[in-house]
Parts: C-alpha cells; structure tokens; sequence
C-alpha cells in the first residue's frame, strides 16, 4: 500500500518513460511520503500488441471489404499473432538473433507500410543488421497501428491518443461529450490495468501527469472511472499541458473529474496537497485549481518558496518496467531514432532557459522564465546515482537549452571521474561553443545536440531575438560536426512578416548547410502563435491579427491572420521533401523551383554563402581568461643531441599516443621539460584551474617570446589533439 500514484497516461514514448513521474518521486522520496508510479501507456500497448491481445482483437474486428490493405492484415492476421510476441521481445533487447529471420524478409507479414521502405543499404550499410530489423518491425508494428485505427479505434497512436481532443481546446464541450460515450476498445484495456494497479497499491490520492495533448482524454476516462470505483481516492492532474494550456481555466464540469489541477513546479503544491489529503493538515495551496462554493477557484495562499533544483532529490526509476520498453526506426534518420531508439536517463541541468528572449516562446511561464542551473557536481552525482538504479549509462539533458558554461563544467567532471557515459541535449546555437569546447563534450560522451535554427535569415532571427546569425550557426555546427557529434536543427516557416524570398532563401541556407555536410538532420515545422509568447501577448508589434475565442478550458495555441497575406501552408510540402532528399545526401544540384508545384522567386543568396561563413572564424579566437586543459596522457621522453656547424644542443622528442594515433614532436630539451610539467598540471584531473594568461606569464619566467612558441608546429600538433583552451 502507497499512499500516492503517480501515472502517466497513455500515450508519450515507447522507448523511456517519460520522466515527470520519476522527478516528483525522486522529490517525494526526499519527504518521505511513499509513493508508486506507472507509465499507463506502455502497459497497454504490451497488453495489445501480444498474442492474447492480438488474437482478441482481430476474433473483435474486421475490415470493410473496400478497403485492399486492411483486408491483407486480416487475412494475415495468423502470421501477425504467431510473430508479435516475438518481435516485441526483439524490440525490447531480448532476443537480438531474431534480427536475421526480420531482415531475411520472409518472416513478417507485410502491408502498406512497407512499400515506402526506405533505400535499406543507405540507411543501415551493410552491417547494421540490428538497425535494420528494428526498421522493418517498426513498419510491421505500423501496419497493425493502421489496421487498428481504421476497425478499432480512429484515435489510436503511439505517441499520442485522441489528440485532436486536446489541441486548441478553448471549450471543455467536445472532449466532455465524447467522455458520455462508451469507453472504446483501447479504453478498455487501460481501465482494465488501471483497475488492477488501484486495487494492489491502495491510494488516497492519485496523480495524473499529463504532459501533451495526446495524453490528456485518457486522463480524463481514468479519472472518470476512478471516480465511479473508487470514490474515496483523490485525484489531482499535473504536468506540462496544464502549466500551459488550462491557466485560464473557468469549466466547472473539469472537477466532475479531477479535485485539484496545479501548475508550474509540482513539488511543492503536490507537497501541500499531500498534507491536506492525508493529515487534513492546513487548507494551504500552491498554484492549484479545486472547486469552492461550486466554483472553479485558484488557490495559491502558501508563501513558501518553490524548491531549489539542489533541494529536489534524483529522479527515481523504481515501479517502471525499464525492460519492458520497446525500440523503435520509424525512419533512417540517426538523429530522430535518439527519440525512440533506447532508453535514456532523462535530467535536467537547468531550469529554465537562459536566453528567454526567444518571440516564438512562451517565455513568460515559469518553467521558461525562471532559470536555476544546477551545480555541475550534483549534475554528475545524479547520474551517478542513475546508472546505478536503471544499469543505463545514456542521458538525455531535456533542457530548453543547455547552458554552455555548465556542459562545459559537467563534461569537465565526468571526464575526472573517470566516467563512461553517453548523452546528448538541446542547445542554441551559441558562439560559446568553440571548436575546443566541441571537441571535450564528444569525449565526455556527447553524441548529438538539436538546436533551433528556425528561420535561416538575419533578419527574422533579429525579429526573433533569437541571439544568433546565420554565419554563427555555420561555424557552430560546424565545430560540433568535425568533432564528431551530430546536429539536428529545427527550422520554422511562416513567421510573422516572413515574405515569400525569405521562405526561398532559408531553404538555400539550409540547403548549403547540407551539401557543406555540416548539418546532419532537421524538421520543418510551420509557426504556431501561443497565447504565452511575445507573439501571443502582443501581436500587434509583429502585424499579425488574433482571431478571439472564449477561453474556458484551454489555452494555448492562437489561430491568426498574417497581415502578409501569404499563404505559408502551401510550402509544407515542398520543404518537407527538399529537406528529405538532403538528409539523403542527395539533390543538392535541383533548383528550388524544382521543390514546389507553383512559381517561387531565384534565390538571392551566392551559391558559396555558407562556406564563406566559414572563414572569418570569430568563434575560436583565444581568449587570456580561457581555461587550458590536457586531455592526453604523458608522452614518453628521448633526449638527444642535436648539431649544426659546431654548434650542439639538447633536443628531445615527445611520442604521444592518442586513441587513433602516435605522433612526435621536437622540442629543445628544456622546453620540452618545462611542456612536460606543464601538461600534468593541466589535466581534467588537477584541482588548480590554468587559464591562457596564466600558461603565457608562466612560460615566459623561463622563455622568450610566448607567442612564438604557442603557435609553433610542435604546438600545433598538439593542438591538434588533445590540448583544448575552453
């Protein structure tokens, strides 16, 4: 028996869970209140995609007879019963030999999904059988979703179930209509588990993180049955759709379903509530919504702080099936698979953005416009404390934007721990981010970070207050490419005032970036107006025109007219499928006329754009107040004597080894000594910090001529390598 659970309803990930759960776990265990949790989503997609689960649903359904593919999948319906088992042990890492029957392609059933197979030998190459296989059962596992969401149920999805229900639902009327209804078939199967789980944990109070829109009808059919079977347990919603979209929330039939809805940080309201659920201690709250005098009230009459991020406590894991989770490729595209392809540890580094200019964004709620790093240690002692609790040494940062001094610090302390980690993280694409810099997060462990490029033209990133140029973004990426780590940018359409030539020449931009091979992935999407972003708050400054609604439930996404007039949806299609082909590798050659079945204006950007960024090289100029550090090891040492018309003197040469080379360098000997003594003071490993100024003050109570030395061959080598000014 728990005194709380904690659900995330259904659906959000199929590979990880989605972490809110476990943050507020890791917090509730710091205050001792015992707590269970589950993520309601992939117990019921185990429960249907199985054998039981697809023999009772086909026996349940069939196809109407017009439809070609759906007839295929039930007709192969004994081929799909007799494998799922089997595949989905597969996708949860327990049966990697199944991989070769997968890619022999003569073992699964196959439907529409597969006729649009990408080129399998470009994406995976020869050897990636695993990858392979878990492409091609992702595509089998989509062919069900299909057959399922035409005979069973129309709001089925993986990610994501009734969405539409909860996408810009300014009224509560369509989502409480269908909630009169009778449960679906997918319904049934989640209150069916979610029966079991109250019965066996016992709560007085359940809480409900709804973290999208798709999550937010199965929290509400949840709650509703909770309500009819188990009326003495109090039910409480959380979670990233309520902290932005129901804050002017006036629809008192919401509480027929819920008793209490907080926003922002859940700690301390879920804290409060706790104690007046189980102790009727105090009638005290924190931004939390509850029904008074049948009427929708907001309390927030505690004046205790929010908690600091060092106050919080490590997210637990503990309650969730981690080996139950399903990988998946829904398409070749390395840096999409980091989304659903194995299970990450997910922490923060920071709370908050530290731009928080951006005019897109909704900057002015709290979880954007309350920043609070956290200290690198505790960053590290939190993973730490992770590996050992879920055996997964992945880390998926899942910040608004990673702060560059703080990846810096944190790659600086697992490389001194001696840590083998793997992680990746959202950025902006900040100047901060030197060659030096990119090349010590790829041996901490970075693989991949995804920043917002959004509109590849100076003057919308200005209107943007985006705080980058297209020039600086071509020098990052590039820095972070020729270290080894992937980009992935996000790139956006249709912003207010954008003319048609801008639309033109962000995708020559883009399309640069590509062929330079200096971007490895990307994602069109068109520009939404929410209500909590400058944009939002104050349209009239960006000449576009609200259309107004009454808001008695949610409230986020505005729909607008663009004084412009242009018509931005017509180059969905046309960017899309530009932007394919160039992940592909390919293409680059075409016109961008050739994109768009209507006439675009030429380009006004030089072909050789992008690669001209590249030279004027702002971003890794040395600064006297850098850190420098030593990433190798101690070379070994053989001195010698060198002569020249008489003249003798000691020399040395240095052997360093490096993971991928050996490489010498020659040295008069006492440099070579004082460069020896130089480098074990200059390790991660050292206490002392030595910027540039102090190595330059340091050199020349010995030497001459700093300069001259620090941008010699034997230097440069080692610049080249492992020597790193940060």
């Amino acid at each position: 028996m728990k005194e709380l659970l904690l659900i995330t309803p259904p659906f959000t990930q199929l590979n990880t869970p989605y972490p809110a759960t476990a943050y507020i776990k890791g917090f509730l265990n710091t205050k001792e209140i015992s707590s269970f949790q589950m993520d309601l989503g992939i117990e019921v997609i185990l429960e249907l995609f199985s054998k039981e689960g697809l023999t009772a649903m086909f026996s349940t359904y069939n196809p109407q007879p017009t439809i070609d593919n759906l007839e295929r999948i039930y007709a192969l319906q004994n081929d799909y019963i007799k494998t799922i088992d089997a595949v989905i042990n597969f996708l949860q890492g327990k049966n990697p030999s199944l991989a070769r029957q997968i890619c022999s392609r003569n073992f699964l059933p196959e439907a529409s999904r597969f006729d649009q197979l990408d080129d399998m030998e470009w994406a995976f190459g020869s050897m990636g059988m695993q990858d392979k296989a878990k492409h091609l059962a992702t595509l089998y596992l989509e062919d069900l979703s299909d057959f399922i969401v035409e005979c069973v149920d129309e709001n089925f999805g993986f990610s994501r179930y009734a969405e539409r229900l909860g996408r810009s639902a300014n009224s509560f009327d369509e989502l409480y209509a269908n909630l009169q209804s009778e449960p679906t078939y997918i319904d049934k199967i989640t209150l069916q588990i979610l029966k079991e789980k109250v019965e066996a944990v016992q709560p007085k109070l359940i809480c409900f993180s709804v973290p999208f829109p798709g999550n937010l009808y199965s929290a509400f059919r949840c709650a509703q049955f909770i309500k009819s079977n188990f009326p003495d347990v109090n039910i409480a919603m959380g979670g990233g759709f309520p902290n932005t979209e129901l804050r002017e929330l006036k629809d008192k039939r919401v509480f027929e379903f819920f008793d209490f809805i907080t926003l922002d940080d859940g700690e301390l309201p879920l804290e409060l509530l706790c104690n007046y659920v189980f102790q009727n201690k105090n009638h005290e709250f924190k931004r939390t919504f509850k029904l008074e005098n049948n009427e929708v009230t907001y309390i927030n009459n505690s004046t205790r702080p929010d908690y600091k991020q060092s106050q919080v406590g490590t997210p637990d894991y503990s309650d969730l099936a981690l080996d139950k989770y399903i990988s998946v490729i829904e398409i070749a595209n390395p840096m999409h698979s980091l989304w659903s392809d194995g299970r990450w540890n997910k922490l923060t580094m920071a709370h908050g953005c530290y731009w928080g200019k951006c005019t897109f964004c909704d900057i002015s709620l709290d979880y954007i416009k309350l920043y609070e790093p956290i200290a690198a240690k505790t960053l590290v002692d939190r993973m730490e404390e992770l590996i050992l609790q879920t055996g997964e040494t992945g880390f998926h940062f899942v910040d608004e934007a990673a702060p560059p001094a703080l990846m810096r610090e944190v790659a600086l302390e697992i490389l001194k721990r001696n840590l083998v980690v793997t992680w990746w993280t959202n950025i902006r694409f900040e100047k901060s981010f030197t060659a030096d810099l990119c090349v010590l997060l790829k041996e901490s462990g970075c693989i991949a970070v995804s920043g917002g490029l959004e509109v590849a033209s100076d003057r919308l990133l200005d209107l943007i207050k985006k705080g980058v140029t297209v020039e600086q973004v071509a020098q990052v990426t590039r820095n972070f490419t020729e270290s080894g780590i992937m980009v992935h940018a996000y790139l956006m359409y249709g912003y207010p005032t954008q003319t048609v030539q801008e639309t033109v020449d962000s995708l020559e931009m883009v399309r640069q970036l590509f062929e330079i091979g200096i971007l490895q992935s990307g994602f069109w999407h068109q520009f939404a107006m929410t209500a909590h972003a400058p944009v939002g708050m104050f349209p009239e400054e960006f000449g576009v025109i609200p259309q107004q609604k009454e808001i008695t439930f949610a409230h986020n996404d505005i729909e607008f007219k663009d004084k412009t007039g242009i018509n931005h949806d017509k180059f969905s299609f046309g960017l899309k499928k530009s932007l394919f082909n160039y992940m592909h590798g390919i293409c680059f050659e075409y016109e961008l006329q050739d994109w768009f079945d209507f006439k675009i204006p030429k380009t006004k950007i030089a072909p050789d754009y992008i690669e001209s960024c590249l030279f004027d090289d702002k971003l890794n100029r040395v600064k006297s107040s850098s850190r420098v550090v030593w990433l190798g090891g101690i070379p070994t040492v053989q001195n010698f004597t060198k002569s020249k018309k008489g003249v003798s003197w000691e020399m040395t040469k240095l052997t360093f080894h490096n993971k991928t080379s050996v490489y010498d360098i020659l040295l008069e000997k006492e440099k070579a000594e004082w460069l020896i003594k130089t480098l074990s003071k200059i390790t991660v490993h050292s206490e002392q910090k030595t910027t540039f100024a102090t190595l330059k003050t340091d050199f020349e109570a010995e030497f001459e001529d700093f300069e001259l030395f620090w941008y010699s061959k034997p230097v440069n080598a080692l610049r080249a390598a492992e020597l790193l000014i940060l």
